[in-house]
């Protein structure tokens, strides 16, 4: 586009001191883009290339354009692709010394009516939650909670890593703390963060940046992700993280639900390295979600919302 632009003034001109000039110019710009050319060249010549982490390798015409990958999963270098005997593709540098054992695994096989009733069932018990702000200070039973992030923890995550880390914080002083941490950043972001679109549709539902519910409900939950994990000394990735701990905080909603306890999905902005600090979590743990756990209060309000119907959210193919 520069030497475009140069050989219009060339054009142009009428002077032959201002001719000589962007000649000059047009010599140092192809130069210049010439031995860029040649050095990038050297460089992808000698770049070894290895299999990315998505073995086996697609054949011509099946893959995606290297753009469309996810990039960050296919950073880790040395691995040699090999196969077994059932065409399976494996990297040989993570093979176990010996493969894990297999289980028999099946599930209840209901009849078309109990099935779609069960289904009808759970349905009506999810669409129950509700996010709620206003609690009670009635206690929640420790047993009870266990169980729900048991359940959280069934999540499926890439390779099995398991990314994510529960923190409940009963103490009503830790709980104090926290809330001050988070309505700080919070009334930052009302104020100079959060863009005019977003405040309007928080409107709606006539939310601020004070969070009482932190430190009235009876406990909170704190869910951290982990982009990697260390083990025997050696840090691993732990792939697609971010959708996991999403699941696994899913199936978590529904379980508190499920035993008639109420939360709200906050997702705290710019306060979450305070937190992990004052609660001595490891550095490389990032907050995801913080839930206020406990049972509504006796006057506790929802929005009036409605939840779209089959025909709006899902298309039958």
């Amino acid at each position: 586009d520069l030497a475009v632009v140069l050989l219009k003034a060339v054009v142009s001109t009428q002077s032959t001191g201002e001719y000589k000039i962007y000649i000059k110019y047009i010599i140092i710009v192809a130069v210049s883009y010439a031995i860029r050319c040649v050095v990038e060249f050297i460089y992808n010549k000698t770049q070894k290339k290895t299999p990315t982490a998505a073995a086996p390798v697609e054949s011509k015409g099946e893959g995606k354009n290297s753009s469309e990958m996810d990039s960050p999963l296919f950073e880790d270098d040395g691995k040699t692709v090999v196969e077994d005997a059932e065409r399976n593709f494996y990297y040989d540098k993570y093979l176990p010394a010996k493969s894990e054992e297999k289980i028999p695994y099946s599930l209840p096989r209901y009849s078309p009516e109990e099935a779609e009733k069960r289904a009808r069932d759970f349905y009506q018990l999810v669409n129950s939650r509700r996010s709620c702000r206003f609690f009670s200070s009635d206690p929640v039973p420790r047993a009870v909670l266990e169980h729900c992030i048991l359940a959280a923890g069934t999540s499926p995550s890439g390779a099995h890593t398991e990314p994510w880390k529960f923190v409940v914080v009963y103490n009503k002083e830790d709980r104090i703390a926290i809330r001050e941490m988070v309505e700080d950043e919070e009334k930052i972001n009302y104020e100079r963060r959060m863009g005019k679109n977003w405040l309007q549709d928080l409107a709606k539902i006539k939310t601020t940046y004070v969070k009482e519910y932190i430190s009235e409900a009876d406990c909170i939950i704190l869910v951290f992700k982990e982009p990697f994990h260390i083990k025997d000394g050696v840090k691993h990735n732990n792939w697609y993280y971010e959708a996991s701990v999403s699941i696994s905080v899913g199936i978590l909603l529904c379980a508190l639900n499920n035993v008639g306890l109420a939360t709200v999905t906050s997702t705290p902005m710019n306060c979450g390295p305070a937190i992990r600090r004052y609660l001595g979590r490891s550095e490389h743990e990032k907050l995801a979600f913080l839930l206020p756990v406990g049972y509504p209060a006796k006057d506790a309000t929802v929005p009036d919302l409605h939840r779209g119907s089959i025909d709006k959210i899902c298309t039958f193919v």
